[in-house]
């Protein structure tokens, strides 16, 4: 019996990237968390008829970000924001405070995570995993009105 070759990779696919999309994206936070943004990419993604490409994402802000991470269990989004506040505590004697306690240490979670996130399109959907989600990241403790850009490039 001939054992299992470890890597395998579909034949490459040639588009001729010729359309550019873009959507700018506004989303309000109710404060630290989670906010689930897969819905509307894939919406973005529909609208714009986009068939072989990529969306990038990019989120106009210091203080939050953008991640993709399981959507399955809830739980793993609790213990992803209990590491985050273990990194960055609020009270840590931190000199940059202008905006409050909350201020530096969500510029460091935003470090620490992604301003922006390519994710490839194939046949008209988002290359996602099974259990992935595109999220946004609120990094203060008050509620806050975020953008994020939207911008597909590829083929329609």
């Amino acid at each position: 019996m001939t054992p299992p070759k470890p890597l395998s990779r579909s034949a490459p696919s040639t588009v001729s990237a010729t359309t550019i999309v873009s959507s700018l994206l506004t989303v309000q936070t109710s404060g630290p968390g989670f906010v689930d943004l897969t819905a509307e990419v894939k919406k973005f993604v529909s609208e714009a008829g986009a068939k072989e490409g990529a969306v990038t994402l990019f989120i106009r802000h210091t203080s939050a970000s953008l991640t993709i991470q399981e959507n399955a269990d809830p739980s793993v989004l609790d213990d992803l924001t209990t590491v985050l506040d273990r990194l960055a505590p609020e009270h840590a004697g931190w000199t940059h405070d202008t905006e409050g306690p909350d201020d530096m240490p969500a510029h460091i979670k935003t470090m620490l995570t992604a301003t922006s996130l390519h994710v490839p399109v194939l046949k008209g959907r988002l290359a996602l995993g099974t259990w992935q989600a595109v999220y946004l990241i609120e990094h203060r403790s008050d509620p806050h009105r975020r953008e994020v850009v939207l911008q597909f490039v590829g083929a329609i």
